[in-house]
């Protein structure tokens, strides 16, 4: 595509200003709670949705790869997949989105209505602007540029709008890869704008392994004036976590596309034992939050640990329960090289005059899911990072400027 087009379609973005914010507004006023959340499901925000692009894009093709629920009233998860074809079909582009949002939490915190959208101060609040409007709105903005001015793109581009991200992705893009998988190829780019930083210097490529472990000492309660009687389980619970701190040293790999660049071991959770003073507890219960960095085998860590239990459960007498809450082995990380973090990185530069780089995290994303599928995706956009908080924003130049960044991925191809 000329320069001349590609300049054109951007400064049609910068009159979709109001056309956002009516959005915004109106995605906002359908909460779209999974059940685990006591909501309905996204059934209703995604017919608002396919009706807006079907009226302000006009998708080539729109396809249901919905995931039967008995739980919500529609019976069914919705998952979409809207393609605009290109040039050429050699390659596509993707962006995908998630429909569904987190409850709002306590509302006294909140200084707006969650579900009415509030403009101030050139930023958007309510419940679900951020995490994840933002990041379909925005492409959805390039797209319907490239069609009002009557644009061929270079290649296939789509966007996909799925459910069920805030509450595992079993029923949203965890189904759609499964019925799904012709959809995608090696060669294609992959976009999944659900986490980023203020300045848009993030693409996020890679991410640790997630370990949460709940750890139960058992001894034996007594009075604390005669701790012979007993077996402090508090105690035994204690030693054992500054003894799990010799996990940094002995998984001391550091890799430098992470921040920070090593494993992670911390003690988080602790269970109230005993409610009195003078009792020696006879169970206690702690949990650690480990995030550790791709090549380290979960399996390795967790023999590690129970070595230490071991050590300690001969030491002080007591007996150790180990279960986990949530265990997931990294994903193969995507390419720094890659084409797409390439293509992605060349955008955000000519619009934000932003040097990208490609970074790991500690968190998880559903970008996960196609990485793990062989596919090379990309986590980016620029946000003020208030996911799942109280009073929620987008500022609305993020917006804009993240679809110009999409418009010129599009038009680069």
């Amino acid at each position: 595509m000329d320069a001349d087009t590609l300049k054109k379609m951007l400064e049609k973005i910068d009159g979709y200003r109001q056309l956002a914010i009516d959005l915004q507004t109106s995605l906002v006023a359908i909460p779209a709670l999974g059940p685990e959340n006591d909501g309905g499901g996204e059934a209703e925000k995604a017919a608002f949705i396919e009706s807006w692009m079907a009226e302000h894009i006009g998708f080539d093709s729109v396809e249901h790869v919905d995931a039967p629920d008995d739980r919500v009233p529609s019976g069914v998860r919705p998952n979409i997949v809207a393609l605009m074809k290109g040039a050429s079909a050699d390659r596509r582009i993707w962006v995908m989105g998630h429909l569904d949002v987190v409850p709002p939490g306590e509302i006294s915190l909140w200084e707006t209505d969650p579900y009415v959208v509030v403009e101030k101060d050139g930023r958007l609040y309510g419940r679900g602007v951020e995490d994840n409007h933002h990041g379909f709105v925005t492409p959805l903005l390039a797209l319907k540029a490239a069609r009002e001015l009557g644009v061929e793109l270079p290649c296939d581009t789509g966007v996909i709008l799925v459910s069920d991200e805030e509450t595992g992705s079993r029923f949203g893009i965890g189904h759609l890869i499964g019925e799904r998988p012709d959809l995608f190829s090696e060669n294609d780019y992959i976009l999944v704008p659900d986490s980023g930083v203020p300045d848009g210097s993030q693409i996020e490529v890679a991410e640790k392994s997630i370990y949460w472990l709940k750890v139960v000492v058992r001894g034996r309660q007594c009075h604390a004036s005669e701790p012979g009687k007993g077996i402090n389980a508090h105690r035994a619970g204690a030693h054992l976590i500054t003894r799990l701190d010799r996990l940094y040293e002995i998984y001391d790999r550091r890799d430098e596309v992470f921040e920070p660049p090593i494993s992670t071991f911390e003690p988080t959770k602790k269970e109230a034992n005993v409610p009195n003073v003078n009792s020696i507890p006879g169970e206690d219960v702690f949990y650690m939050d480990m995030r550790v960095l791709p090549g380290i085998p979960l399996d390795d860590v967790h023999a590690t640990i129970e070595t230490m239990v071991r050590e300690v459960e001969k030491q002080f007498g007591v007996t150790i329960e180990l279960s986990s809450p949530q265990r997931e082995d990294a994903a193969p990380a995507t390419p720094v090289d890659a084409p797409v973090v390439t293509a992605l990185s060349s955008a955000i530069r000519e619009i934000y005059g932003v040097e990208a780089k490609p970074q790991g995290i500690g968190g998880g994303t559903v970008a996960a899911f196609f990485r793990r599928a062989g596919l090379p995706a990309v986590v980016w956009s620029r946000i003020d990072d208030t996911a799942h908080m109280p009073n929620e924003h987008t500022t609305i130049d993020f917006m804009l400027g993240d679809a110009k960044v999409f418009a010129t991925l599009f038009a680069r191809g």
